[in-house]
């Protein structure tokens, strides 16, 4: 078996009063995920269950993202989430309020039985 790397998706989450930087992490998983329904799995073969999926985030606090929450967010597979600095913060200067802008990324693995390609011998 091999880990292969079958699709990526990328998305933006925003949390436009509340500063919950999970809530926006949360927001751009699922801008990354629900425009598409992910049919490859079952279609080499394989349960969705047995997708991989790292799932990185980037917002300017990554210490306040429930990463456990992102996860939930996966309607299957198994989630690996990583939160890095990135995203944006943006300040209401008249208000003090701030907008938090999150960017996400999945990445999709499965595990693949190997067979030789075409003409070659095992």
């Amino acid at each position: 078996m091999a880990r292969k790397r079958l699709l990526i998706e990328m998305g933006m989450g925003t949390d436009l009063r509340g500063q919950d930087y999970t809530k926006a992490a949360v927001r751009a998983l699922k801008d990354a995920l629900w425009h598409n329904s992910i049919s490859i799995a079952p279609a080499l073969g394989y349960p969705r269950e047995s997708m991989e999926v790292d799932v990185e985030i980037g917002v300017a606090d990554p210490d306040a993202v429930n990463r456990q929450t992102v996860a939930d967010v996966l309607p299957y597979g198994r989630a690996q989430v990583n939160v890095v600095k990135g995203g944006l913060d943006i300040v209401n200067r008249e208000t003090g309020n701030t907008t938090v802008m999150a960017n996400a990324v999945a990445v999709v693995y499965l595990d693949i039985d190997e067979q030789p390609a075409s003409g070659e011998q095992s």
